[in-house]
């Protein structure tokens, strides 16, 4: 028993850490390229669609992982996924254009992809049930840490020149690093899934709503707060560092709430999220401006409760598929995550260039209330009432 308990922390470590050195990576590489086009002079909303095509990508690509972990291996596809990954950064410096970048951002963000329906299939398979809302609020606060610290290295390191380009590629390397941690306890992916990835979306229409909710919410506040901040008046680098302040209000909240998750309904906690969330977004513009407290501490509540969507959402989710139908679940949450991601960051931007300081925090609202409606819908039906 021992060495299995031993055997299962040594797992959720690796891949934990793994999708942790990602976030760092991947919350320096967004706001880098948003800035970048910003100089460039190209408008809010064409940033928007240029951030949406991400979410395009990992859409295209979620279905076919199951059947490609399959064939290659778990260990195999990860290290593959970011190699490309690390070659997409290296274009996106060589090409500072906005028609070639279009194209390095599906391929960057098909990797993404690739590694989020992984790892969290991993972290899926290997936590216990009993504890998979403290785990995935784990797993959340490492995310979110990383997401802290790669705004904030990119402070450091700067937005011009090749050192924020080598920074985003060292850290797509360094999240190799925890395969050789537990090469040995790498999940295996059942040769034929029971249904297709998207048969899996019908099965818990909260959870897929709270994943939309979340990627429209983060990916669109990651890509477009930065834009907000300069309009704003901020400089380039305080604009980037309001991404940070929004994830470390996830740091603070995450394995509270996924503590939270496992004691009480989980349709009720994400209806209290949903509400707080909506009120939070109006309440952005009431206090946006440079050097604003008020602004930091509403980022960071704002954030921790957005940031819950994910984690109580995957729960939800994942309570409710047995081993061999969680990598089809994972990617369909992945799916709609990606699907918001499609869809916030060009709202955002469109807002933001129709108001620039009541745009931004009315389009987050709406996709708080989205997941609102959602949890009433599942509590009028009865709809998961054990997880």
């Amino acid at each position: 028993m021992h060495a299995r308990l031993d055997d299962t922390t040594r797992s959720l470590i690796a891949a934990i850490s793994l999708i942790g050195a990602v976030g760092v990576g991947l919350a320096l590489s967004l706001p880098l390229l948003s800035i970048e086009l910003e100089r460039m002079g190209v408008s809010a909303s064409a940033s928007g669609i240029a951030s949406a095509t991400a979410g395009l990508a990992s859409i295209l690509i979620a279905p076919f992982v199951p059947s490609l972990a399959s064939r290659i291996g778990v260990g195999r596809l990860i290290a593959m996924a970011l190699a490309i990954a690390v070659a997409s950064i290296i274009g996106f410096k060589l090409t500072v254009n906005y028609w070639a970048w279009l194209p390095l951002r599906f391929l960057f963000s098909a990797c993404l992809g690739v590694l989020f329906i992984l790892s969290e299939f991993w972290i899926s398979a290997a936590a216990p049930a009993e504890k998979r809302g403290v785990v995935m609020g784990v797993y959340a606060t490492v995310l979110s840490l990383g997401f802290a610290a790669g705004p904030t290295v990119l402070a450091i390191v700067g937005t011009t020149g090749w050192p924020p380009y080598l920074a985003g590629i060292a850290l797509f390397l360094l999240a190799a690093c925890p395969l050789l941690l537990a090469a040995d306890r790498l999940p295996t992916v059942p040769t034929k899934q029971r249904q297709p990835v998207a048969g899996y979306l019908l099965a818990a229409p909260l959870a897929v709503t709270a994943g939309f909710a979340s990627g429209a919410v983060e990916t669109g506040a990651i890509s477009m707060l930065p834009v907000l901040g300069l309009r704003l008046g901020f400089e380039a680098s305080t604009a980037a560092l309001l991404v940070s302040v929004v994830a470390l209000g996830n740091v603070v909240t995450q394995i509270p709430i996924g503590w939270l998750s496992d004691r009480i309904d989980r349709r009720t906690l994400l209806l209290v999220i949903a509400l707080i969330v909506m009120i939070a977004s109006i309440a952005i513009a009431h206090v946006a401006a440079p050097g604003s407290t008020a602004l930091i501490a509403l980022l960071a509540l704002w954030g921790g409760f957005t940031g819950a969507f994910y984690t109580v959402g995957l729960a939800h989710l994942s309570s409710r598929f047995t081993a061999a139908d969680l990598m089809g679940a994972n990617a369909a949450f992945i799916i709609m995550f990606n699907v918001g991601a499609l869809v916030g960051p060009p709202a955002a931007g469109a807002a933001i260039d129709e108001s620039t300081r009541f745009g931004f925090g009315a389009v987050m609202a709406v996709f708080g209330a989205l997941v609102a409606l959602a949890a009433l819908y599942e509590r009028r039906r009865g709809l998961h009432a054990a997880s």
